[in-house]
């Protein structure tokens, strides 16, 4: 192995150290977050995206009143993107929604098992409509 080094130790007049590593293995533990800090971290960020509409809120209603005294068109410019920003948190707000419902009904689905069994003919009419009369004086004569 130090023979394929050799020659590039030449060329790049180094010299060459081969040193071995020792190998750990590592156990990883598969961490569960747990139902009271998802619901810490849950009342934590919508309260932070309630706050943020609602500051949101205040900066359109100042930014129009600035817009409509000044006649700016970059102040109906910056309306329209904090307009825009309040609309994005709002929909941050319902994504947060179905991330929580999502982490909730992951324990159920898990242990819900459907088992669908469909049955096919294949044959013709005449070949159904014979089977059919059979089951029927089947199930006559076994009453």
């Amino acid at each position: 192995m130090s023979e394929n080094f050799d020659s590039i130790s030449r060329v790049l007049n180094t010299e060459t150290e081969i040193v071995e590593v020792e190998k750990k293995s590592v156990e990883i533990q598969n961490i569960k977050p747990q139902s009271n800090d998802l619901k810490k971290d849950y009342e934590y960020s919508r309260g932070q995206l309630y706050s943020l509409i609602e500051k949101g809120q205040e900066a359109i209603n100042g930014i129009l009143e600035v817009a409509g005294e000044g006649a700016s068109p970059r102040a109906y410019e910056v309306a329209g993107q904090l307009i825009k920003s309040v609309g994005d948190v709002t929909d941050k707000l319902v994504d947060l929604q179905k991330k929580i419902k999502d982490i909730e009904d992951v324990s159920d689905k898990s242990t819900t098992n459907n088992v669908t069994n469909n049955a096919l003919f294949v044959g013709s009419t005449a070949e159904l409509s014979k089977l059919l009369k059979q089951g029927f004086l089947n199930n006559k004569e076994e009453s």
